[in-house]
């Protein structure tokens, strides 16, 4: 369904480009038109064939370590309270630092290549995935606990049976939020330092004023979130039966 819909707003949005180049018949190097932009897509295979492929790469990486990170950092958080306090001060400045501004060192840490995009990507995604299944986890409803409790269960079975349970819807939101920031977290990297990767297509497309060449990226990249969150949806869709999506 995402797929479908991200298409017909595709569509629209092509519709309007054209129509602005009809309009307006700005130069090339400034806006090119769609047919240029489809034609790139065409007579430079490499796009999709190397560089889409490897930020695709990177993207799934940074999002199956980064969710792997978050919902270890969580559980940290909700049942061993001293690392809590350790923890959450370092979640938060670590998202209050933009990745764009240490990317030069990541890429000087991890190398030019899949490390330091994969590293990016991670710290991209780890805080939403940290942030909303830590939220689940400490709202577990408090009669439950109770309950459990009066009857006599161990702690590690409220965990296990009645904390981690009610908190996946959470942790599906959180997952599915992430997906998208996956490819922007590898763009970040290419665009400072790579071999290969949309990003590294784009930076040189742009130095040799091949606009066309960067828009062909840009769809790319756009197909490729899509992608990447309509395969999470699909993935998480039967994830929690017991608390059904209604909308």
């Amino acid at each position: 369904m995402i797929a479908l819909r991200a298409l017909l707003v595709g569509a629209g949005l092509v519709a309007i480009w054209q129509a602005v180049i009809v309009a307006f018949d700005p130069p090339p190097f400034m806006l090119p038109g769609p047919e240029r932009v489809f034609a790139a897509l065409r007579d430079r295979p490499e796009l999709w064939r190397v560089h889409a492929v490897t930020t695709l790469v990177e993207s799934l990486l940074g999002l199956a370590i980064g969710a792997l990170c978050g919902i270890l950092m969580a559980l940290a958080m909700s049942f061993v309270p001293p690392t809590r306090r350790l923890l959450l001060p370092v979640m938060v400045v670590s998202q209050a630092i933009p990745v764009f501004a240490i990317a030069p060192l990541l890429v000087l840490w991890f190398g030019f290549g899949l490390g330091s995009k994969i590293v990016m990507a991670t710290i991209a995604i780890f805080f939403p995935v940290a942030s909303a299944f830590y939220d689940g986890l400490i709202r577990t409803d408090r009669q439950l606990l109770d309950l459990a409790e009066l009857y006599g269960a161990r702690n590690d079975q409220k965990v296990r049976l009645l904390r981690i349970p009610s908190a996946l819807p959470s942790l599906v939101t959180g997952v599915r939020l992430a997906a998208v920031y996956a490819p922007i977290g590898a763009l970040f990297g290419e665009w400072v330092g790579a071999s290969s990767g949309l990003g590294y297509a784009m930076l040189h497309a742009n130095g040799r004023a091949q606009t066309d060449v960067v828009f062909a990226a840009l769809i790319l990249l756009a197909a490729m979130s899509v992608l990447i969150r309509a395969t999470v949806d699909l993935l998480t869709r039967n994830a929690t039966p017991w608390a059904p999506e209604t909308a």
